[in-house]
C-alpha cells in the first residue's frame, strides 16, 4: 500500500506500580500515566462492572468483614495479656484467692481462632468471586475490541502503528485485569484497615492516638521529598528502557543486514552504551526510592518511642491497662502500612484508568460507513467496471490524490495500471474493494454502485494476489484452501499445479502437510508468492487484482506463472499493477497514472505511438537493461 500516508503512533511506556512494604511506599517515585478524563472513564468502566454489581457487593462485604475480624484481634490479645498480667501480679502480692483466669484466656484464644479462620474464609471468598468477575469483565472487553477491529476502516491501521493497537488490545486489558483482581480488593481492605485502626486506637487512648498521628506529617513530607527526587530517574529509566527495547528489536529483525555490512561490533557498542545509561538511571531510581522504607521505619520508631514512654507513664498511673498498651503498639505498627498501600494503589489506579481510556479510544474509533438497509446482490456478474468522476483523498482538508477519474473497463478485459510510486495505483485497488470510501463520484460493477452492495458480497467478487505475501501459521494445504471454503484435496492440488507450486511442495519433507512457521520464514519469498497465487486460483473469482504478483519469483518461474495467469484471467476482468512494463504488453487496456490522474490510456502499441509518458517510461526501462 505504498500510496497511503502513514503516521507512527508514539510508543507507550509501561508503569511498574512498585511493591508494598510494611510502612514503606515502594514505587512512589514511578512515573504515572494519567487519564485525560478520569471521571468519564471511571463511569464507562463501571458500565462493564454493573452486570456484576451483586458479586462486587459480596466482595466488598467479605473484604470489610475479613478486615474487621483482623482489626479486632490485637484488642482481644491485649485483653488476654491484661488478664494474665493482673493475675500474675495479684499472686506475687499474695492477694487472697488470687489466680490467673485461664478460662477467660482460653475463651479469648477460642474467639481469636474463630476470627482468624473466618477472616481467612472470607478472604478466600472475596478472591474467588473477584477473579471470576474480573475474567468476565476482561472477556467482554476483549470481545468488544475484537468485534471493533472487524468494523473499523483500513485507514485506522494505516494511520496507527500495529504495535500501538496490539498494546491496547493486550497490555492495557491485562493492566485492567491485574488491577481489578488485586488492587481493587486491596484498596477496600486498606481503607477499612486504616479507619478501623484509628477507631480502635481512639477507643484505647486518644492521647496515644495523637502521639502516633503526629508522626504522619513527617512521613508524608519525607516520602514526598524522596519521590520527587526519584521521579526524574524513573522517567529516564522508562525512556531508556524503551530505547533499549527498540534497539534490540531493530537489530534482531535486521540481523542479516547487520552481519552483511559487518556492523556487529557497532551494534554491541550501541547496546552497551544504552545499557550503561539504563544501569545508572535504574540504580539511582531504585536507591533513592529505596530510602523511603528506612525513612518510614525511622519515623515509625519515633512513634514507637512516644507510645512506649507515654504509655508507660499512663500504666504506672493506672490510667491504662498494660494489655491495651501492647494492643496499641500493634495498631501503631500497622498504621503506616494501609497509608502506603492506598498511596501505591492510587498510582496503580491512575495508570489503570489511563489504560482503560486508551481502550475506549480504540472502541470509539469511527467505523466503516454502515451498509444501506437494502443491499443489492448481483447475480452472474460479467465484470463490467466503471469509475465515474471518482474523487478521493486519504486525509481531510488535503489536496485530493484522485480527482474526477473516469475509467471504463469492459467484461473480460485485462487492465494494466502503471506509473511512478505514489501515483495512486494501489489506491484504485483499495477503492475497488471498498477498503476506503469515496469522497465523490461512483464505482459500479455491472451498473450497480459498489456502495449499494454489502462489503462481504463485493469483496467476494475479487481475488487478490499482492506483492506483500500473507500466510498464516498452518499447513501449506490450509493456506491454499484459505481461498475457498470447503475446497477438496483435488481442487487444492490442481490450484497448486496451475500456480507451478506443486513441484516444490512435494519436495518438502511433509509435502502439503508442511507447517509454516512464524512469517513462513521456512519458505523463500518466491515460494510464498506461488502459494498466494495458488490461493487466488482456487478462489476462482469474477474479477482479479494482481499487484506485482510475480515480482518475487525468478524469470523462468515468472514465465510459467504468466501462462497460468493468462489461463486464469481468460474471460475475467483483471486489474494488473506492474512496474516491469514488459509483463503487461498484452493487456487490453493500459492506464498510465501520475499524481492520482490517468494521463494516458490505450494498448501498448497505441501508447508507444503517442511518444508520451508511457513511451518514455518503457524506453527508459529497456535503456537501463541495455546498459
Amino acid at each position: 500500500m505504498s500510496d497511503k500516508p502513514k503516521e507512527k503512533a508514539p510508543s507507550q511506556a509501561g508503569v511498574n506500580p512498585g511493591h508494598f512494604g510494611r510502612g514503606g511506599m515502594g514505587g512512589m517515585g514511578m512515573p504515572v500515566q494519567k487519564a485525560k478524563d478520569f471521571k468519564g472513564t471511571i463511569r464507562r468502566l463501571s458500565s462493564y462492572m454493573s452486570p456484576f454489581r451483586i458479586s462486587i457487593l459480596l466482595v466488598f462485604i467479605s473484604a470489610v468483614l475479613s478486615t474487621l475480624f483482623s482489626i479486632i484481634s490485637p484488642k482481644l490479645m491485649g485483653n488476654a495479656t491484661t488478664i494474665l498480667y493482673e493475675g500474675s501480679i495479684a499472686k506475687l502480692k499474695g492477694v487472697a484467692g488470687a489466680k490467673i483466669d485461664f478460662d477467660a484466656i482460653f475463651q479469648i484464644v477460642f474467639i481469636l481462632s474463630a476470627l482468624y479462620i473466618l477472616s481467612a474464609i472470607l478472604t478466600f471468598i472475596q478472591q474467588w468471586i473477584m477473579v471470576g468477575v474480573t475474567q468476565k469483565i476482561v472477556f467482554n472487553l476483549r470481545r468488544d475490541i475484537s468485534e471493533k477491529l472487524t468494523r473499523v476502516p483500513l485507514s485506522l491501521f494505516d494511520s496507527r502503528s500495529h504495535g500501538d493497537t496490539m498494546s491496547r488490545a493486550t497490555n492495557d486489558v491485562d493492566t485492567i485485569s491485574s488491577t481489578m483482581q488485586q488492587s481493587l480488593t486491596q484498596l477496600i481492605t486498606s481503607i477499612v484497615t486504616l479507619v478501623g485502626i484509628i477507631i480502635m486506637m481512639l477507643t484505647i487512648s486518644p492521647l496515644l492516638t495523637l502521639a502516633t498521628i503526629v508522626t504522619l506529617p513527617l512521613s508524608i513530607l519525607g516520602t514526598k521529598m524522596i519521590a520527587s527526587r526519584s521521579q526524574k530517574f524513573f522517567k529516564g529509566q522508562q525512556k531508556t528502557l524503551g530505547e533499549l527495547n527498540g534497539h534490540v528489536e531493530e537489530m534482531y529483525t535486521g540481523h542479516t543486514i547487520v552481519k552483511a555490512f559487518g556492523r556487529e561490533h557497532k551494534s554491541v557498542e550501541q547496546f552497551n552504551e544504552i545499557n550503561e545509561r539504563l544501569y545508572h538511571l535504574g540504580w539511582r531510581a531504585q536507591f533513592i526510592s529505596g530510602m523511603i522504607f528506612p525513612l518510614m521505619s525511622f519515623i515509625g520508631n519515633i512513634g514507637y518511642v512516644l507510645v512506649s514512654v507515654i504509655g508507660g507513664i499512663m500504666v504506672t498511673n493506672g490510667a491504662i491497662k498494660i494489655g491495651d498498651i501492647l494492643a496499641f503498639i500493634q495498631y501503631s505498627g500497622q498504621f503506616g502500612m494501609p497509608i502506603a498501600q492506598v498511596a501505591n494503589i492510587a498510582n496503580v489506579i491512575q495508570s489503570t484508568i489511563a489504560a482503560a481510556e486508551r481502550i475506549f479510544e480504540l472502541l470509539d474509533e469511527p467505523e466503516e460507513v454502515q451498509e444501506i438497509t437494502h443491499v443489492k446482490t448481483t447475480q452472474n456478474v460479467q465484470g463490467h467496471v466503471q469509475f465515474k468522476q471518482v474523487t478521493f483523498t486519504y486525509k481531510e482538508d488535503t489536496t485530493p490524490l484522485i480527482q474526477d477519474m473516469n475509467i471504463q473497463v469492459e467484461p473480460g478485459q485485462t487492465v494494466a495500471i502503471v506509473g511512478p510510486t505514489g501515483a495512486g495505483k494501489t489506491t484504485i485497488v483499495n477503492l475497488l474493494m471498498r477498503f476506503y470510501e469515496l469522497k465523490g463520484g461512483t464505482i459500479s460493477i455491472d451498473a450497480v454502485d459498489t456502495r449499494e452492495m454489502s462489503r462481504s458480497h463485493l469483496r467476494g467478487l475479487f481475488g487478490m494476489v499482492l506483492q506483500d505475501t500473507w500466510l498464516f501459521n498452518g499447513t501449506i494445504r490450509e493456506n491454499i484452501a484459505y481461498g475457498r471454503h470447503g475446497a477438496t484435496e483435488d481442487e487444492i492440488v490442481s490450484a497448486a499445479r496451475a500456480a507451478y507450486a506443486d513441484h516444490f511442495i512435494r519436495t518438502l519433507p511433509e509435502g502439503y502437510d508442511t507447517k509454516l512457521n512464524e512469517e513462513a520464514s521456512n519458505l523463500s519469498h518466491g515460494q510464498k508468492q506461488l502459494l498466494t497465487i495458488a490461493r487466488a486460483i482456487l478462489a476462482d473469482p469474477t474479477i482479479l487484482i494482481l499487484d506485482e504478483a510475480t515480482s518475487s519469483v525468478d524469470t523462468r518461474t515468472e514465465v510459467s506463472i504468466q501462462k497460468a495467469m493468462s489461463n486464469l484471467m481468460e474471460g475475467r476482468t483483471s486489474f494488473v499493477i506492474a512496474h516491469r512494463l514488459s509483463t503487461i504488453r498484452d493487456a487490453d487496456l493500459i492506464l498510465v497514472m501520475n499524481h492520482g490522474t490517468v494521463i494516458e490510456q490505450g494498448t501498448h502499441e497505441q501508447l508507444l505511438e503517442q511518444h508520451g509518458f508511457y513511451a518514455d517510461l518503457y524506453n527508459s526501462q529497456f535503456a537501463q537493461k541495455a546498459i
